[in-house]
C-alpha cells in the first residue's frame, strides 16, 4: 500500500515521502495516529497544500527537541543501589529507574525514549543515549553508586 508520510518517520523515510508500506501497519497504525495518508492524486494535492504547516510544526518539535536535550546533557544523573558482597548490585537500574529520577527533576521523558541495550548490573559511570526526535539525542551523564543510609548520628545528638 502507497501512503504519503505527514512526518518523519525512522526507518521509513522522511515528510512528504511516498512509500510502500504493508496494508496493516498502514491501516493499523500510520492513518490512525495521522503520520500518513493514502496516496492518491487527490491525496497528494492536499498534501502539497498542508506541507508548509507540517514542516514549520516538525521544525519547531525538532528545535523544542534540541532544547531539551542541551538541558538534559547538563544534568548528572545519580542512582543510589543496594549492593552486596563485591559491590554486586541487587537488581538491576533500568529505564523507569531513570525516568523517575529525570521527573523528580522537572523532565517529562518516555521510558521508551531511553536507550538502555541491557540494565545496568554494576557501579560506575554510564552515558546513555535519549531519542527525543527522529535525529536529536541526548546524551545522559549517570552515576550507579552504593547507597548511603542517613547516618543516625544527628539523632543520637539531638537526644
Amino acid at each position: 500500500m502507497r501512503v504519503i508520510l505527514r512526518t518523519d518517520i525512522e526507518k521509513l523515510g522522511k515528510l512528504g515521502d511516498v512509500v510502500e508500506v504493508k496494508r496493516g501497519y498502514a491501516r493499523n497504525y500510520l492513518i490512525p495516529k495521522r503520520l500518513a495518508m493514502l496516496a492518491t492524486p487527490s491525496n497528494i494535492k492536499v498534501f502539497e497544500q498542508e506541507r508548509k504547516k507540517l514542516e514549520e510544526k516538525l521544525n519547531a518539535q525538532r528545535f523544542k527537541a534540541k532544547e531539551l536535550a542541551a538541558k538534559l546533557e547538563e544534568q548528572e544523573i545519580k542512582i543510589q543501589v543496594r549492593v552486596g558482597e563485591g559491590d554486586k548490585l541487587y537488581g538491576s537500574v533500568t529505564s523507569s529507574n531513570i525516568v523517575e529520577i529525570l521527573k523528580e527533576k522537572g523532565f517529562d521523558i518516555d521510558r521508551k525514549k531511553i536507550v538502555l541495550d541491557k540494565p545496568i548490573r554494576s557501579l560506575g559511570d554510564y552515558q546513555i543515549p535519549v531519542k527525543l526526535y527522529p535525529g536529536v539525542v541526548a546524551t545522559l551523564n549517570v552515576s550507579v553508586v552504593k547507597y548511603q543510609e542517613e547516618s543516625n548520628d544527628q539523632e543520637d545528638q539531638g537526644e
